[in-house]
């Protein structure tokens, strides 16, 4: 049965019978059935090097993506030029997020098989950045856990419908009007999102087990540590200098960030389910992440694009994940969603960007398969602000 706000929209003429500005379907294709393989087959399919870790390949990414950081700062300060600085911020935000992908790499253990180097290189990476890397570990573990299930993920989970409808007008337009959700990971990482409480800060917030708040702890004195070496730095060249240098940049990296965890969940073209109760299991809900294309940064960010595999077994090397993609798509088929090719910059991605964020608002606070549907009030009202 059809959704009235979807009954709705099809009447204005905004939607196809695949969703708001949907693509034809040539063959229709459940992807909330349950998929006929085990995850094992997926993973008997992977070469076995593919799950190799070697800490020195890890370690001279680590070097490239570092001396390239070091390189732009010296570039900027000799030019001193606002023709250059631009070029700086946007390079500079993206070669800050390449450090959080490696910081990633360390959480999963996919950075190495030894955890004191995981722990000290994801502290160094994160902590220059303003992650507290235990606290962001923890709960990126608990998204990885229970992906795509709407009761216990972490990670732009949908809102309930009860909990959106709770949120004031103010609210709704800051979380659904591009671009502010892009700005979103720093209250992310305070306060967490709506109808969820705690704080990767907090070692006794909810998000973390006993047994782990020493661990939060030290992630959080790390990055506090980082705070003081920023403001220190502030005193010696300027408030100013340290907002072009660093503060800009560190933008350009959120953005990245939540550009790149959304789209890896929302904006495909079809519709994807989200579960609850018995109908959710992990291979399901891995199953419903997106792989996505992005061009000359593929290789700058770490191939973090391919996502699906990365997602059932994150245990893989990035270097890795390209080749295990492929080894593992016979055994997907229909359950693999080939990403849009993409020109050297992803500027596809951000239509879908857009439409999903205006469109995919809440889910039913019931039922076991459920999808985005729409408030179409506020899809009209930010329809009309974009024409």
């Amino acid at each position: 049965m059809k959704e009235p706000v979807v009954e709705e929209m099809q009447r204005q003429g905004e939607l196809t019978n695949h969703g708001v500005h949907g693509v034809e379907q040539k063959e229709y294709f459940d992807p909330s059935a349950p998929p006929p393989f085990k995850i094992a087959e997926i993973r008997a399919a992977i070469p076995k090097h593919c799950w190799v870790k070697n800490p020195w390949r890890s370690l001279c990414y680590v070097l490239r993506d570092v001396f390239v950081v070091f390189a732009l700062v010296a570039a900027a300060i000799y030019c001193n030029s606002w023709t250059f600085w631009p070029l700086y911020w946007a390079a500079q935000g993206t070669m800050f997020w390449a450090l959080f992908v490696l910081g990633h790499d360390c959480g999963h253990g996919s950075f190495s098989d030894n955890l004191i180097l995981n722990s000290v290189m994801g502290h160094i990476l994160h902590s220059s950045i303003l992650v507290p890397y235990h606290g962001w570990r923890i709960s990126h573990r608990t998204h990885h856990q229970n992906h795509g299930n709407v009761e216990n993920d972490e990670s732009w989970v949908p809102l309930t419908e009860k909990v959106y409808k709770s949120l004031n007008h103010s609210t709704r337009m800051l979380r659904f009007t591009v671009p502010l959700p892009l700005f979103a990971y720093p209250i992310y990482l305070w306060w967490r999102a709506p109808g969820k409480e705690g704080s990767h800060f907090n070692p006794y917030s909810n998000l973390f087990a006993p047994n782990e708040r020493k661990d939060v702890l030290t992630s959080t004195l790390c990055w506090s540590a980082m705070v003081a070496l920023l403001s220190c730095l502030s005193f010696v060249v300027g408030p100013f200098q340290m907002l072009k240098l660093y503060g800009v940049p560190y933008l350009i990296f959120i953005m990245w960030l939540d550009f790149v965890t959304y789209l890896h969940h929302h904006g495909h073209e079809e519709k994807l389910p989200w579960y609850r109760g018995k109908e959710w299991s992990y291979l399901r809900g891995g199953l419903t992440t997106v792989d996505r294309d992005y061009g000359w940064f593929n290789n700058i960010h770490h191939d973090i694009g391919t996502h699906v595999i990365h997602h059932l077994f994150p245990q893989i090397p990035h270097y890795h994940l390209v080749e295990a993609t492929k080894a593992a798509k016979p055994v997907l088929g229909k359950y693999y969603r080939e990403p849009k090719k993409s020109g050297p910059f992803p500027s596809h991605l951000f239509e879908n960007l857009a439409r999903s964020i205006k469109e995919d608002h809440y889910v039913d606070d019931s039922g076991e398969i459920v999808y985005y549907q729409t408030d179409i009030e506020l899809y009209k009202s930010s329809k009309s602000k974009s024409n």
